[in-house]
């Protein structure tokens, strides 16, 4: 697969374009591509461009070829609804969520959330997560790039309408995957924080119609049953191969 560049500003399909310049830094300095290389380009609106690099330096350039009709979204529309957690592990979250499909990713304040985030250091993080949002589309083929919502307390979140199946995380549950239908509308699944949700927590969700799910006997941690989730669900329903396909 050739190098993948996101240009939020739009393509200029079978033209010469001039690049971003965060692009022409990025391909140029770090990957370090020369003039005549081969790269694909994609602006999030659902195709890509195969071109290639017409110079550097004060005007970086590309051309490009016809915009091609390639797309490699999940037939699921999954919101993750991701309790914050400390450390980098929302990047790990977002990346990898973003890798398994996900159309959303939605950050939520939680009573036991140890990392506390508002203000300009809020939005600042959001930032972040939605340029790691960027690369993963970049590396996995994406052409579409899901928007990393602002941090919202819980039952803010909960408080807004969602148009399909909200389901909630929780140890000892008694749903499970295997014996709920294929959905047919958007999907949301609920991740608590490293403590996992609060017992007011757990009856808000259930009040606002979150179905319960578990997947397994095993506690998982924050960073791994969200991730867990998602493949379980690509494999259910979604686009993962199944047995007849392999």
């Amino acid at each position: 697969m050739n190098p993948r560049f996101f240009c939020p500003d739009g393509l200029l399909p079978a033209s010469d374009m001039p690049l971003p310049a965060a692009v022409a830094h990025h391909a140029e300095r770090v990957l370090r591509l020369a003039v005549g290389d081969p790269v694909t380009l994609f602006d999030g609106q659902g195709g890509e461009c195969a071109a290639s690099i017409l110079a550097f330096g004060k005007q970086p350039l590309a051309r490009l070829g016809p915009r091609l009709a390639i797309e490699r979204e999940s037939p699921l529309q999954i919101t993750l609804v991701q309790a914050l957690a400390s450390g980098d592990k929302m990047d790990w979250v977002v990346q990898k969520a973003v890798e398994l499909g996900v159309a959303e990713v939605q950050p939520v304040a939680a009573e036991r959330s140890v990392l506390k985030l508002a203000g300009e250091r809020a939005d600042k993080r959001v930032a972040h997560w939605q340029q790691v949002a960027v690369a993963a589309c970049e590396q996995s083929g994406r052409n579409r790039v899901p928007v990393v919502g602002e941090i919202l307390p819980l039952a803010k979140y909960l408080a807004r309408p969602f148009d399909g199946t909200r389901l909630i995380l929780a140890p000892g549950a008694d749903g499970a995957l295997a014996r709920k239908a294929r959905p047919t509308r958007p999907l949301a699944i609920l991740i608590g924080p490293e403590g996992g949700w609060s017992p007011a927590e757990l009856d808000l969700a259930a009040r606002a119609g979150c179905e319960p799910l578990a997947l397994g006997p095993r506690v998982l941690r924050t960073e791994t049953a969200g991730l867990a989730a998602l493949a379980a669900m690509q494999t259910v329903w979604g686009d993962f191969p199944g047995e007849a396909d392999v």
